[in-house]
């Protein structure tokens, strides 16, 4: 399965939309060997496994700007129909009513993209967050370092020259 998806493959499907990890309806068909038609069809004979967290449909403006960003659903451009997005969890479902070899085999390979990308998406909130750990040390050592500057400058200045007294002197 692996030769015949490549996970860059479906990893390059994977949207962000309302800030959800999805795959299109028109990808998945795509990768399961199957038209759109036909895995809508099978999504609505049985939709009550397919709650809202699930898949939702598109707007007419999530899909114009999905068209824009993604050259290779340019196709949906012209289509009347709003493409349904299907969340991780949809996608597993998806295994349950699409009964084919394939179906599964091309299920797991999704999953495993899934559980990827959700690791690197740790990774990154781990490095982020050391990042700024060190962004405060250092600001707080920017400060120290200022002041000791400061204090070398006052130090390097030459001394004043003593003023002369105003008033009369004695002598």
């Amino acid at each position: 399965m692996k030769a015949m998806i490549p996970q860059e493959v479906i990893e390059r499907k994977v949207l962000m939309i309302k800030g959800h990890k999805v795959m299109l309806d028109k990808d998945l068909a795509g990768l399961y060997g199957v038209s759109t038609k036909r895995l809508n069809e099978q999504v609505k004979r049985n939709i009550k496994r397919f709650p809202q967290d699930f898949m939702f449909q598109l707007t007419l403006e999530e899909k114009e700007e999905v068209v824009a960003i993604c050259d290779h659903l340019e196709n949906l451009k012209f289509s009347p129909q709003l493409p349904y997005a299907f969340t991780e969890h949809g996608i597993a479902m998806l295994s349950s009513v699409l009964n084919s070899e394939r179906a599964v085999q091309v299920n797991i390979a999704i999953i495993r993209t899934f559980v990827k990308l959700r690791q690197i998406l740790s990774t990154h909130k781990e490095l982020a967050y050391k990042l700024g750990e060190l962004e405060r040390k250092i600001e707080k050592h920017d400060a120290d370092i200022g002041t000791i500057f400061e204090a070398i400058r006052q130090l390097m200045a030459p001394p004043e020259p003593p003023k002369r007294k105003i008033g009369f002197r004695q002598e």
